[in-house]
């Protein structure tokens, strides 16, 4: 089997891991892991990408970069929504921000 294959495989069922924890779980905490892991899939396969065709290998690497600030950025926001829910509603679960309509 290719490298290349192997690591694209690889980051597509990180990335179907990542889409199922999405759907599946009701807690926003787990909601952000899903997308932490769709994440790293593909950062691993921008690396992979660069790394094993004739692309530029640092163009690859500044793409990973990105993709983990982002990552960062976006683990930051969610976890202080989390923190705020969890201390108006009691409960960390994405069903109690939708009952703000009262």
């Amino acid at each position: 089997m290719n490298p290349l294959v192997f690591y694209q495989t690889v980051a597509l069922l990180l990335l179907g891991l990542g889409l199922y924890a999405l759907v599946a779980r009701r807690t926003l905490v787990g909601m952000l892991i899903g997308v932490e892991l769709m994440l790293n899939g593909a950062g691993l396969s921008i690396v992979a990408a660069a790394q094993l065709t004739s692309a530029d290998a640092v163009l690859g690497q500044l793409g990973a970069l990105l993709v983990m600030g982002l990552a960062a950025a976006e683990a930051t926001l969610v976890l202080a929504i989390v923190l705020v829910v969890s201390k108006r509603f009691g409960d960390a679960s994405a069903d109690a921000p939708s009952e703000l309509k009262g």
